[in-house]
């Protein structure tokens, strides 16, 4: 059997959602083809999810810490199940409508099953597990937003010891007594700090020698510090050589010191989803991770097919991925030529307190020669965070001879809140002088902006 559509979106990711329904709207005939689940990586396995979950451990935690405010509370009881399950529950909140969106959308058409090129202009869509559906869909456009998963551990005995992935351990019946982390990453972090809130022994093997080894090290440190305060350990230049289960209990033979565990997550890096989409057969070039190339208006090397989000390399935000839909809507719909190029990538860890980023980084403006001053100061010098007791952090900005903002590092709480101030200003062109001179509300945490961005003067 064989359908004729205007385009073909293969996945239902943060870029491929929003784009079904304005190519639908704008009169196009849509089919969105979708393996497993409605919303992809974001909203099934990644920010909702974990976000989720990182919310009942930071109420276990403000609990603990209500007696530096004058209020002594019971004993704490976690009940990880019930955790488990509002997370599962806002998922498939999600998840459903999203779902029900795209099948009430005229013009656009839903089809579960697993996608493949059979040509650059067709797709063959196997029916999902259990099903002998088979059928083609042919289209002008085809759009890929397939996003990615959790790479696997490659070291000897990684198979045999019940190795957990990003995806997995959310979906643990119980508690860990002792959880190691094999990787330093964000996903790693906020994993960390989940587990040890909630009550479980938490080790971090790093196999760098650096922690966070892409930041400043003024911002690492503090995050590691912090981090270790609340009783995570972490080992940096340790690579994992093998593991093995006795009974309860795993052992990894490392570069350093072996470790026991009763659990560990592998979370060491993504790769993307598309040896199932068969490439080759529409002449689709990737690199040597499998990730799809593009060039600036996210076209493939061949005509009329896209590769939105995670699949075509990242930075792999959702936030993103959703320019990345803005971009091709723009373009196919409104005649516009915008581009990725230098686009701001703004992110956040969703550590407590929180880290985000935006912009150069000191070790970047050094590395480029581009001229430039720093602010920096402790979050303990801001107001707000003195009277809620949350001090911990280190703020950072640099900003050209000329006052423009060049970048600027938050870790502290509401990092990610105030890192967007930032990248307001920046994107509408004010200066350090004109925060430093802006009205904020007191006792806001935006008061921060005035205080450091004084100091680069």
């Amino acid at each position: 059997m064989m359908e004729t559509f205007d385009a073909i979106i293969i996945g239902s990711g943060q870029a491929g959602n929003p784009l079904i329904h304005d190519l639908a709207e704008a009169g196009w005939k849509v089919a969105m083809i979708e393996r497993e689940h409605a919303g992809g990586t974001c909203i099934n396995e990644g920010c909702t999810p974990t976000k989720t979950l990182i919310a009942s451990s930071q109420a276990a935690h403000e609990v603990r810490r209500a007696k530096e405010l004058g209020i002594n509370v019971g004993t704490i009881e976690i009940d990880f199940p019930k955790i488990i399950a509002r997370k599962d529950e806002i998922v498939r909140s999600w998840s459903e409508s999203g779902e029900k969106r795209i099948e009430e959308t005229k013009n656009a058409t839903l089809v579960w099953g697993e996608a493949s090129f059979v040509d650059k202009n067709t797709i063959r869509v196997e029916g999902r597990a259990g099903s002998t559906d088979l059928h083609d869909l042919r289209a002008k456009y085809i759009f890929i937003n397939t996003g990615g998963r959790p790479a696997p551990a490659k070291f000897e005995g990684a198979n045999d010891i019940g190795i957990l992935d990003s995806t997995s351990v959310m979906n643990l019946k119980s508690l860990p007594e002792h959880l190691v982390i094999i990787g330093g990453s964000y996903v790693a972090l906020e994993f960390g700090q989940f587990f040890r809130r909630l009550g479980s022994r938490v080790t971090i093997l790093e196999m760098a020698p650096e922690f966070l080894k892409h930041e400043d090290r003024d911002m690492a440190e503090a995050i590691q510090k912090a981090l270790t305060d609340e009783g995570i350990e972490i080992l940096l230049n340790t690579k994992v050589k093998s593991a093995s289960k006795h009974y309860d209990q795993i052992h990894l033979v490392t570069s350093g010191a072996s470790v026991t565990a009763t659990h560990v997550l592998y979370a060491a890096g993504r790769v993307p989803n598309t040896e199932a989409l068969h490439l080759e057969r529409a002449g689709i070039a990737t690199d040597e991770h499998g990730y799809i190339t593009v060039n600036e208006r996210l076209e493939t090397n061949v005509p009329n097919i896209f590769a939105l989000g995670d699949v075509n390399g990242g930075p792999a935000f959702t936030h993103i991925s959703y320019d990345d839909y803005r971009i091709v809507r723009d373009n196919l719909l409104h005649g516009a030529s915008r581009t990725t190029k230098s686009r701001p990538v703004p992110y956040t860890m969703f550590i407590d307190p929180q880290f985000s980023r935006v912009g150069l980084s000191e070790s970047d403006a050094v590395k480029q020669n581009i001229p430039h001053r720093v602010a920096k100061m402790p979050m303990s010098h801001v107001a707000r965070a003195s009277e809620t007791g949350n001090k911990t952090g280190l703020l950072k900005a640099f900003v050209a001879p000329d006052g423009k903002i060049l970048g600027a590092a938050i870790f502290g709480t509401e990092g990610g809140e105030i890192l967007s101030m930032i990248e307001i200003a920046m994107r509408g062109e004010l200066t350090a002088r004109d925060l430093t001179e802006m009205i904020f509300v007191h006792p806001n945490y935006s008061e921060a902006l005035n205080i450091l961005f004084a100091k680069t003067d």
